[in-house]
């Protein structure tokens, strides 16, 4: 297989993982499954959430995809399993590192893409319940909260 394609499916699931993510997070952790996800809406005492489940609802996928796509020499199956996992690399620091702070590596940030990732879930963390809710993606948020960010850098200047 060209390495170049194998790339190139790596990468392109990597950003259709977003929209992956925004559609699961908005129908089904915010829908059937919010029983998994309440908790990181509504925080109880302990490090670790029933939300963090979803961690292996991914990453089965990715890990079968992988697997089968080595052992059956199918390198475009393997391809989307990296992506699937480059992406929940990326979620895992995007969202615990950086966002909640469940590991304390990075704890200030004046980068501007930090702090309007933050901004839009804080806006998605203001509602408590499954309903009524906005900002579910990750890694791409929505102009409106680059919009809020650079008002405040000029209100700050």
């Amino acid at each position: 297989m060209n390495p170049f394609f194998f790339i190139g499916i790596v990468i392109f699931t990597f950003f259709i993982m977003e929209g992956i993510t925004w559609l699961t997070h908005k129908y089904v952790m915010h829908g059937f499954l919010w029983y998994l996800h309440e908790d990181h809406h509504q925080p109880k005492p302990g490090f670790f959430e029933k939300n963090d489940a979803f961690f292996l609802i991914f990453a089965i996928p990715s890990w079968l995809c992988i697997m089968l796509g080595l052992q059956h020499e199918t390198y475009w199956v393997a391809g989307i399993g990296f992506g699937i996992a480059l992406y929940g690399l990326g979620y895992f620091l995007v969202h615990e590192v950086i966002i909640h702070q469940r590991f304390k590596w990075f704890t200030r940030s004046n980068n501007d893409y930090v702090k309007t990732i933050r901004w839009a879930h804080k806006m998605h963390h203001k509602h408590l319940g499954k309903e009524e809710g906005e900002s579910f993606g990750m890694l791409f948020v929505a102009k409106k909260y680059w919009d809020k960010v650079k008002r405040d850098n000029k209100i700050q200047s």
